[in-house]
């Protein structure tokens, strides 16, 4: 690991703070917050101090903090204490420019709705509308509200339990499981980046199974020291109960495309480039057989 630099927070101007605390935990889901006031105002705005935190209750959390400008509270947090009462609709990639657009600081009396060309649709339990354009929208009711603190930038935990769940029937499948990949989502970085949560950028990762894996720990040496093998692949092969049986790793051996390989004299590290490829194909039994053979092989001096 390289060197790295330590901050204090206490140390660092609001603006260094916040760059730092916002490009580093990242990316991080946007909560566009539909509320109204008690005179009737709407107001929609996104938040990326937003997640889920319990299923039963369904639970979101979002944090609108204080303006650095002026310490002044947002309108959200305003309405909200008026009206305990907000939709979270998630954002997509084809309307991230008008989210974007909806959070520029219009006077309370301005429907950001309008502002940013996004149609509402009437809610069905609470009174903030939702967005027509966002492929899941949650009516909450507001169980409380913790200001984290009174300096500038301070945010205010809204605590919002899910009454209604609204998915736009395409992102279903025929028995009606979300297909999360088709979403298309936008989330936030730090400072004008966002992140597009589809193609490439999208992977699966299996969740450990029921028997334990063996843990990194118990891999040989020379697997856990491979110049060769990433830490991601090193978890895949410890997720396996155990390592191969010996006699499996001598028929293993046998094989031409092995056997070849152990004629050379880079034999050892050339194993371990062919085990690695073998991971990220999917293919961990070979790929573990393949390090057994390497770990027959005196592992070469740095």
């Amino acid at each position: 690991m390289s060197e790295s630099i330590t901050f204090d927070p206490k140390q660092l101007s609001l603006r260094q703070l916040h760059g730092y605390l916002l490009g580093s935990v990242a990316p991080r889901p946007i909560a566009l917050a539909s509320t109204i006031s008690r005179q009737g105002q709407v107001n929609l705005s996104p938040f990326s101090y937003f997640n889920v935190f319990s299923t039963n209750p369904p639970i979101m959390i979002f944090s609108p903090a204080r303006r650095g400008t002026d310490n002044t509270f947002k309108h959200t947090f305003e309405n909200v204490a008026e009206v305990p009462e907000v939709v979270i609709n998630m954002v997509t990639y084809s309307m991230v420019e008008q989210v974007s657009l909806a959070s520029s600081d219009y006077p309370r009396n301005i429907n950001e709705f309008e502002k940013a060309g996004l149609n509402q649709v009437k809610s069905e339990k609470i009174t903030p509308p939702r967005v027509a354009e966002s492929p899941v929208a949650f009516e909450c009711r507001v169980n409380q509200v913790i200001p984290l603190g009174q300096e500038w930038g301070a945010g205010n935990l809204i605590i919002a339990e899910v009454l209604l769940m609204h998915i736009h029937v395409k992102f279903l499948d025929d028995d009606q499981v979300l297909r999360t990949e088709k979403l298309d989502l936008a989330g936030r970085m730090g400072g004008a980046w966002y992140v597009r949560a589809s193609g490439d950028a999208l992977f699966q990762v299996s969740k450990p199974g029921k028997n334990l894996g063996m843990g990194i720990d118990q891999l040989p040496e020379s697997v856990r020291q491979s110049g060769v093998l990433t830490g991601n692949s090193l978890a895949k092969l410890a997720g396996i109960g155990s390592l191969p049986s010996s006699k499996s790793v001598d028929l293993w051996e046998k094989e031409p495309e092995i056997n070849k390989i152990l004629e050379r004299p880079d034999a050892f590290n050339k194993l371990h480039i062919l085990a690695q490829e073998m991971i990220l194909n999917h293919r961990l039994e070979p790929a573990f057989k393949t390090l057994m053979v390497a770990d027959r092989i005196s592992a070469p001096k740095p």
